[in-house]
């Protein structure tokens, strides 16, 4: 097809919009389209197979077989991919000789691109047109993320180490190029982390996501790359690239369309080459409000009573990635106010706040949490918050703060609400402190959300339910009237997981009842029972509540509060 904008669907577009889509990459042109008539992109590419007469697919599925028929640069550049031939769509071809190529792809092939294929083919091409982010799904798990980069720089005969200038340079670009590519994709799987781990036989990547580590899809050819993938990474975090012996930490400032992030390096050595672990931290992203942490009205109405409290420690607890520093975030913009000046002591700065002074902690040269909060009391602050608490210095400081009339925010890795008060008492905190201190501690995990495009409600056995919730030490009668749980199915919307961001459980503990058992020393087991008497709901109560509510399944709530459990 010569022309980029089938005649049909030309004639409904301004001549602005024929001339913007003309100029654009392929890859944006189904968006600007659905844009310019007012359609979802779905809408849009319906529009296009009425207007081409190609078939739409909505769920195409890759030819295995026709895989390596076209080279990964080709792939990836024209956003094409071979899938099985839909016979009810195309029911004439069988007869062919040879047997015809279909080709998926989000926006109609022009002239360049048909003749680029069957530069590499004989056989007759068959398009369809199919879901963009299907389309670059199926090339990314079948081709490996970055292998479109990596393709020209491979070629059997070519030894990187003795390759000449030009050849030389052209690795070093297909690398960068790779590097970019597995960054950005990590950012539009809302990845928190990366991790490249050197095996024998390959250097495996693996992305974390809500919580999990994903498998990433990457080129056969990738291994020949490692050492010099690893070195671009230690580049960009502007380490000692000649170093391979001793860990090293590093930080990158990844630039790329509209995405900005603050991305912490850690490499460590091991037994075949350096292991690189890369935080995502994005500086744009959208910040949580309380109500979008997944806290109920009745959690909300809890906490809030503290938050206007003019003086106290309010502390959030949990493991690492138990979503602390986010739910502090959304507290500290609940109480911003033009009146109240806010200081943060934070290691990394994961969000901003408005209004607020946000501190970075800068270890290495002295610049700790106890050093910096010493400093920030001398800044006339109403409310300040001090990213963790990490030993008896840190502890003493924001106690002595909240007690001289300050609102301090901070948190604690404890597994539970009373811990953490054990757990500041174990640090050596006077336990007088502590009871006069703190106004509220919160014990939070991060369950899996199910995804609302494929959940599925299924009946649940009685009994079987009522011996699962025992597990999870919820009382029976909790199963009463329930007769169907949501379950995850899978779907292009979840990347087949079932499952799409994350929820918060939360415990929530107002320490003044237990202000006898903490001078008495007592065990966080001791506080716990108290505290449930007068009214905490444990972790677990509060993941049933969503469990209930269809926001995660019963399996992921087990799997996420093990820990939690006594």
């Amino acid at each position: 097809m010569d022309s980029v904008i089938p005649g049909a669907l030309a004639d409904q577009l301004s001549e602005t919009a024929r001339q913007t889509l003309a100029e654009c990459a392929r890859e944006k042109r189904l968006a600007l389209l659905a844009t310019d008539l007012g359609l979802n992109e779905a809408g849009a590419l319906a529009a296009l197979a009425d207007a081409t007469g190609f078939a739409l697919l909505d769920s195409p599925r890759v030819d295995t077989t026709a895989l390596a028929l076209l080279p990964a640069r080709l792939v990836h550049e024209y956003r094409i991919v071979p899938v099985l031939l839909d016979e009810s769509l195309n029911p004439q071809p069988r007869a062919l000789n040879p047997a015809p190529l279909a080709l998926a792809t989000a926006w109609p092939p022009d002239a360049t691109i048909a003749d680029w294929v069957a530069s590499f083919t004989p056989r007759p091409l068959i398009w369809h047109l199919a879901p963009a982010d299907r389309v670059q799904a199926l090339i990314n798990e079948n081709y490996g993320i970055g292998s479109g980069s990596l393709d020209d720089a491979d070629d059997s005969t070519l030894d990187l180490a003795s390759a000449g200038p030009e050849l030389e340079a052209d690795a070093d670009a297909a690398v960068v190029r790779f590097v970019t590519e597995i960054i950005a994709q990590a950012v539009a799987a809302e990845a928190t982390d990366i991790h490249f781990e050197p095996q024998e036989t390959e250097l495996a990547i693996r992305y974390r996501v809500d919580g999990l580590l994903v498998p990433v899809p990457v080129p056969e050819n990738l291994l020949r790359f490692r050492d010099a993938i690893i070195s671009r990474l230690k580049i960009m975090a502007r380490m000692n690239i000649s170093e391979k012996r001793l860990p090293q930490d590093g930080r990158i400032d990844f630039r790329a369309g509209g995405t900005v992030l603050d991305i912490r390096v850690s490499t460590i050595p091991t037994i075949y080459a350096e292991s690189v672990s890369l935080r995502l931290l994005n500086q744009r992203k959208q910040a949580y409000t309380m109500e979008g942490i997944g806290l109920s009205v009745a959690e909300r109405a809890q906490i809030d009573q503290v938050l206007d409290s003019p003086h106290g420690i309010i502390l959030v607890t949990g493991p690492t990635g138990s979503g602390k520093s986010t739910s502090l975030n959304a507290f500290l913009r609940k109480i911003h106010a033009p009146e109240l000046r806010i200081v943060t002591i934070e290691d990394p700065i994961e969000y901003e706040v408005p209004g607020a002074n946000q501190m970075q902690t800068h270890a290495e040269i002295g610049l700790t949490f106890a050093s910096a909060l010493r400093h920030v009391l001398r800044q006339d602050p109403d409310v300040i918050m001090v990213g963790e608490i990490r030993d008896l210095e840190t502890a003493e400081i924001a106690i002595r703060a909240s007690l001289t009339g300050h609102l301090v925010f901070s948190t604690l890795h404890t597994n539970d609400a009373p811990g953490a008060l054990t757990r500041l008492v174990d640090m050596g905190v006077e336990p007088f402190l502590v009871a006069s201190a703190v106004e509220l501690v919160i014990a939070q995990r991060l369950v899996r959300r199910l995804c609302p495009d494929c959940l599925l409600w299924r009946p649940c056995d009685p009994a079987a339910l009522r011996a699962t919730l025992a597990t999870l030490q919820i009382p029976a009668t909790e199963a009463d009237g329930v007769t169907a749980l949501a379950e995850p199915v899978g779907c292009r919307h979840c990347r087949q997981t079932g499952f799409r961001g994350r929820i918060g459980l939360f415990e929530i503990l107002r320490p003044k009842p237990l202000h006898d058992l903490i001078i008495r020393r007592e065990s966080s087991k001791a506080l716990g029972a108290l505290a449930r008497v007068h009214g905490m709901r444990p972790l677990a109560l509060s993941g049933w509540e969503r469990v209930k509510a269809g926001h995660t399944s019963l399996p992921e709530l087990r799997r996420t509060i093990s820990s939690a459990s006594e």
